[in-house]
């Protein structure tokens, strides 16, 4: 039975962000792509700008790769789309170009359904998996080739699918540790749900007990859910948004998040709908909360609290109707700027600022912050990389 989380030791080796950021020296400027840049890092340095710096300095912390290999094994078991989209072109060079574009310093990557779901067995998960992750170590993150120096991130790859009667579960604890510890890679990606089961399920609970005593960050995405309304469109316009937000409720009254304090979330795409519907899917968590909500007791109101502690990205929400919401349930500072490049590529066909309505919920103080300073007190090891 899990320990409750007062029980928990913290663990001696979990990510010391603190003595990273540290490492990583005050710097006031740094030059990337051509262009000085400020280098704000924290709230208090973005508070006194006035103006968003010139050159690459945004940190996009929701981004996909494809590389050959693994566009070869999709091909070969008959994926051809991905979320209704058909698989855009990817390479390093495609890549960087983008970020030079749209004043990205640092891509940090993942890869996106269906991750290796579409390998047959528990062993060609796990082979596929490492070599994503040896890839974006040694290929991307901590490549010597001048171009990539400095220019990504990257969530590890978990060799999950069938968690109900596989090795999967067994084989993402090995390739957490050697992902963080061994390959030094800025944290884990994980899907929404696997085959219908979701996150907060009991069977993930090892997982989520070796992401806990690491400290990580944890980033969600979400994946196409086994069945859903045939309305001939394409499942990324609005089913993967639920999914996400299926898997952090299931999180909430499963008790994840108080179970394992350490895990740092994110969830894609502004949350899903969660922020607009964190009151009504917290009703049911204890008995404080639906009296508290009701007398607007913020206090008793435990639910919203543990929600409040999620981080949540841009990607495809920049407008206000979004982050006006995710404002509502939880501080700027939780707040961080994504694109889903590739698959959004047909959205940014010229250059400049790719995310202008950001201006209509953030001062250019705040912006600064979700742009770039929150990634960096959480991610500290692009912090030191930079």
């Amino acid at each position: 039975m899990a320990q409750e989380p007062q029980e928990r030791r913290a663990p001696g080796h979990r990510l010391d962000r603190r003595g990273m950021l540290k490492a990583a020296g005050a710097v006031g400027a740094v030059a990337v792509g051509g262009g000085a840049v400020l280098a704000t890092r924290d709230t208090a340095s973005a508070a006194v700008a006035t103006s968003l710096p010139a050159g690459n300095y945004r940190i996009d912390v929701h981004c996909h790769i494809i590389p050959d290999f693994y566009l070869d094994t999709l091909k070969s078991a008959g994926v051809t789309d991905i979320g209704g989209v058909a698989i855009p072109d990817w390479s390093p060079d495609l890549a960087v170009d983008f970020m030079n574009r749209y004043g990205i310093q640092t891509q940090v990557v993942s890869v996106s359904e269906p991750g290796v779901e579409h390998m047959t067995t528990s062993d060609a998960r796990m082979e596929l998996a490492q070599k994503l992750n040896d890839y974006m170590s040694n290929d991307l993150v901590y490549s010597n080739t001048a171009k990539r120096v400095g220019r990504f991130g990257a969530f590890a790859m978990l060799p999950l699918s069938d968690i109900k009667t596989s090795d999967d579960v067994q084989n993402a604890i090995t390739e957490v540790k050697r992902a963080i510890n061994d390959l030094k890679l800025d944290g884990i990606g994980i899907f929404s749900s696997y085959h219908g089961v979701y996150l907060g399920d009991p069977l993930l609970d090892p997982l989520m007990e070796t992401l806990d005593d690491l400290g990580a960050m944890v980033f969600i995405h979400p994946v196409t859910p086994q069945s859903y309304p045939g309305l001939g469109l394409p499942p990324f316009l609005y089913e993967f948004t639920f999914d996400t937000t299926r898997a952090l409720v299931n999180m909430l009254y499963k008790k994840t998040y108080t179970t394992y304090p350490h895990i740092r979330w994110i969830g894609a795409h502004a949350g899903g709908t969660l922020p607009f519907l964190s009151y009504r899917t917290s009703l049911l968590y204890s008995k404080t909360v639906g009296v508290a909500q009701i007398l607007g007791v913020d206090g008793l109101d435990d639910a919203n609290v543990l929600y409040k502690k999620l981080f949540f990205d841009t990607a495809l929400s920049p407008v206000p109707a979004s982050m006006k919401s995710v404002k509502e349930l939880t501080s700027v500072s939780h707040i961080m700027f994504a694109t889903d490049w590739p698959f959004t590529a047909e959205l940014f066909p010229a250059a400049g600022d790719p995310a202008p309505q950001l201006d209509d919920s953030f001062t250019t103080a705040e912006r600064l912050m979700v742009e770039r300073s929150n990634a960096l007190e959480q991610l500290p090891r692009v912090a030191a990389r930079l």
